[in-house]
């Protein structure tokens, strides 16, 4: 057994999401397209004399422990005995973006309680008991993901470069699942699968955008870019971002980005890179 592991907590995008209906468990069915992308937490396990968990970095939390930490949830759900072992998280995803990091940490701390034989990845793989965005994360493949996230069929979606942007704000994802008006169960918006990418949309937008007017904003900045295919909220928010084909492409938005909005954060990232 080794005394030292380092695992790398992946975001994703949802490149589309649509909110089907209300279940009778309070949960939402939705269909979402989800890419992973190479933006990472850093999750460092190290041999002590007894179990602790710290997170540091840019987005770490006050006093460096989340008050709900789904880390520490996972202990009690999957029933894990705690290992000798201190758990740093390096936090460079912001939070409550709709990047999906906090599920990513988990499953990142899964994929080492495995190799500290505590736990087995192939015996919850799907499970959605933590979080409906474990399976994405345990699984580390592009997805088109249905049901509450429990239901992943394997897709490969183009090579893109995205500018990725954080306003000012976070966007919780209870509180964003409140505000969708379920009215009588019934489906949001049709699908029509003949529909491209760059044509779908995110109904998490639909309803921020007319409530924010910065989110409103940094869309429409977004969406005038030079070259760029489709612009729109990932996850239940609060991060944006605008899709392009060539890396300079999105390189050339994010200087005119730090140009209009100097104070907030961004990044540019990709899909698809692991060779």
């Amino acid at each position: 057994m080794q005394d030292r592991y380092l695992e790398k907590a992946p975001g994703k995008i949802n490149l589309f999401l649509k909110i089907l209906n209300k279940r009778s468990d309070n949960y939402h069915n939705i269909l979402s397209a989800v890419t992973i992308v190479n933006l990472f937490d850093e999750i460092i396990a190290e041999k002590s004399s007894k179990f602790s968990l710290n997170y540091v970095g840019k987005f770490a939390p006050k006093n460096n422990y989340f008050k709900d930490c789904i880390i520490s949830k996972l202990f009690d759900i999957f029933e894990i005995k705690k290992p000798d072992f201190n758990f740093i998280v390096k936090k460079n995803i912001p939070v409550q973006s709709g990047l999906g990091s906090a599920s990513s940490n988990a499953a990142a701390v899964i994929r080492i309680l495995d190799k500290l034989d505590l736990i087995k990845i192939n015996l919850i793989k799907n499970s959605t008991s933590l979080s409906a965005d474990l399976p994405i994360f345990l699984n580390q493949k592009d997805c088109e993901v249905e049901g509450i996230g429990d239901k992943l069929n394997f897709k490969f979606y183009p090579k893109f470069y995205f500018l990725l942007v954080k306003p000012s704000f976070g966007c919780s994802t209870k509180k964003m699942y409140n505000l969708i008006n379920m009215q009588n169960n019934k489906v949001i918006n049709n699908l029509d699968e003949n529909v491209s990418l760059s044509e779908k949309n995110n109904d998490f937008e639909i309803i921020l955008t007319k409530q924010n007017k910065e989110i409103n904003e940094i869309l429409k900045f977004l969406k005038l870019q030079q070259h760029v295919i489709f612009a729109r909220l990932t996850g239940s928010g609060s991060c944006c971002f605008a899709t392009f084909e060539k890396k300079q492409y999105a390189i050339n938005a994010k200087k005119e980005f730090e140009a209009a909005y100097p104070n907030l954060w961004n990044c540019v990232v990709e899909n698809n890179f692991l060779s």
